[in-house]
């Protein structure tokens, strides 16, 4: 791929495909309300699980060109870690426990690798989790997908300090042998002392298996890209989730098959469903306070106020209900 050196300041995003995410037309509209001046937004896309030099082409750009001030990394976090560890100046505690990036930015002539996916899906969580949802339900948390995201919310999930409100049991199912083993890995380093289980799957039905014998209350999570940066679900139209599970869809934008296999049963079995537009708000603020070095909350008046600019400039429109 060729990089051209940016004429302003200019913020990347490496993802899969980038020119179709909302963020290109709310980046400028958040850029203007925090006044950041002439600053613009380039995407990147690569493929998942491109080859090293790939990532690391990108990278030595961003770092060397200096007018690119920074990237948020979707889909390639652990990939693109890996490739790349060795060119920054400074790897930030969670990015190294977790062995993946998804903000890389630049302060005082250091290149400086950052894990923001523990805060953001911290903040997303708990946002839309009921109080105290596993201290009173005892169920569990089941992951499908063992990347960067599902690594950042089981590590958040198993914080000591939630006390009781943590799940019974911790289950990541994943098609990759080594993924799986990674998660493994950072769970023992976690130490929390919640029960853990990896699921090696090869389809849909093998998840299936999984969400069949979850108890009542469990948190359901499509973390595998499925529905947004490839079609389909992790799930068959035969999988039945459990009564009254919270069921999270991590994308906003794509064919969303999970979120309508979760719709399609809403009633029946009393769930609570969520996207990731929310994510995505959080997502996006946090990795750009760190890039534009510039105070951003994340609650309160001010939040809500981007949480508007945000609709207003790129949410996408409801999909169609399910008859």
């Amino acid at each position: 791929m060729s990089y051209q050196a940016a004429q302003r300041p200019t913020f990347y995003f490496i993802g899969v495909t980038t020119a179709q995410s909302s963020i290109m037309r709310v980046f400028p509209a958040w850029a203007r309300h925090l006044g950041l001046g002439n600053v613009e937004m380039k995407g990147i896309d690569f493929e998942p699980h491109s080859p090293a030099n790939a990532y690391r082409e990108a990278v030595e750009f961003l770092r060397d060109d200096p007018l690119s001030v920074g990237a948020l990394v979707t889909t390639h976090k652990i990939d693109l870690y890996a490739a790349c560890r060795d060119l920054f100046d400074e790897i930030d505690p969670h990015a190294l426990m977790m062995s993946e990036t998804s903000c890389l930015s630049k302060r005082d002539g250091k290149f400086v690798c950052h894990a923001k996916d523990p805060i953001t899906s911290g903040f997303a969580l708990d946002g839309f989790l009921p109080e105290q949802h596993f201290a009173t339900t005892g169920a569990e948390a089941f992951s499908m997908g063992a990347g960067g995201s599902t690594i950042a919310m089981t590590w958040h999930l198993m914080q000591p300090g939630r006390g009781a409100n943590r799940p019974s049991k911790v289950i990541v199912s994943d098609r990759s042998a080594a993924r799986l083993e990674e998660i493994e890995r950072i769970h023992r380093e976690v130490g929390a002392g919640v029960a853990c289980e990896y699921v090696l799957v090869q389809d849909a039905k093998d998840n299936d298996a999984v969400l069949a014998r979850l108890s009542s209350g469990a948190l359901v999570i499509n973390a595998t890209g499925l529905g947004k940066d490839a079609p389909g679900s992790p799930l068959s139209d035969a999988a039945v989730f459990p009564e009254r599970a919270v069921v999270w869809e991590l994308n906003y934008r794509g064919d969303l098959v999970f979120l309508e296999q979760a719709r399609a049963q809403a009633l029946q079995k009393q769930l609570q469903i969520e996207d990731g537009w929310t994510y995505f708000i959080y997502g996006w603020t946090r990795v750009m306070a760190e890039v534009f070095h510039v105070e951003i909350p994340s609650r309160g008046p001010a939040f809500d106020e981007l949480c508007r600019i945000a609709a207003e400039a790129g949410k996408p429109a409801p999909a169609r209900p399910v008859a």
